[in-house]
């Protein structure tokens, strides 16, 4: 019997899916997709098992939820009378932006066990940063479930007034440093760097400061000034992202990401 369900494969879903079967053993893991052919796929090349979305509901103790925010109410309705004919615990774990727990469980139809997970792609590489909180769930079923997923990355358990802010840093920010890290390739390529070079040497360089910023201890400030000599090429470029704006235009973006996913959550 499945011990994990996947509703949704898509980018987040099969990221998580397949951080969680380094550590579930294949025959514990159903994928399940609108489109059946991709959670087959996905199956097939994680040794797992594909199936339907009410087989899922029927039977899996945790059952990930990762569809679209607009599209959960519409993929929940059908599944309504099969999790309120279950006669055993099982727990929902969504990671939809913006639908609270509360109005999970309308959706789902009953009071049922919740955790909402804010993942990012970067489990992928086991380096997510995951934010949770959760619900009528016992403290055992949550030590479970992130061992279970233990091979994505990093977890921070917060209050749910937190999940949708913090998410639009943890979340969306790989997005935000995709961006930069393009911009100061290019940078490099206008300099003479050839391009695979300068991607190379951009993301390590993200790579290495945030290994700075996460293990040094140091405040982010510190860590600048020491880079920057007196008088010296570095804080010539950073006098130069200050007068066009980087630090004012990545606070919008956090603001302009969390002001939509409160939207979604209002639908």
């Amino acid at each position: 019997m499945a011990r994990y369900g996947f509703i949704g494969c898509g980018n987040m879903g099969g990221a998580i899916a397949r951080a969680l079967c380094q550590k579930a053993e294949p025959g514990e893991v159903l994928l399940c997709n609108r489109t059946p052919q991709k959670a087959e796929a996905l199956a097939k090349e994680l040794g797992c098992r594909a199936g339907d979305n009410e087989r899922a509901a029927k039977a899996c103790t945790y059952l990930f939820l990762a569809v679209k925010p607009h599209m959960m109410e519409g993929m929940l309705r059908p599944l309504r009378p099969i999790l309120a004919a279950r006669q055993d615990r099982f727990v929902l774990v969504s990671m939809a932006a913006g639908i609270s727990m509360a109005r999970l469980r309308e959706m789902a139809g009953g009071d049922y066990p919740v955790v909402r997970i804010m993942p990012n792609t970067a489990a992928l590489v086991g380096e997510s940063m995951t934010l949770l909180c959760c619900a009528g769930v016992e403290r055992g079923e949550i030590d479970s479930l992130l061992e279970a997923l233990s091979a994505s990355g990093r977890f921070d358990e917060v209050e749910e007034g937190l999940l949708d802010a913090g998410g639009c840093v943890s979340g969306c920010g790989p997005a935000f440093a995709y961006v930069y890290l393009e911009a100061l390739a290019d940078g490099a390529v206008a300099c003479g760097v050839p391009r695979p070079k300068a991607r190379q040497y951009a993301a390590q360089a993200l790579l290495g400061a945030a290994k700075m910023a996460l293990e040094s201890g140091e405040h982010t400030a510190a860590l600048k000034d020491g880079v920057c000599s007196p008088g010296g090429s570095t804080i010539k470029g950073v006098q130069a992202l200050e007068e066009g704006g980087l630090r004012a235009a990545a606070m919008r973006a956090v603001r302009a990401a969390y002001d939509k996913t409160l939207l979604l959550g209002r639908k």
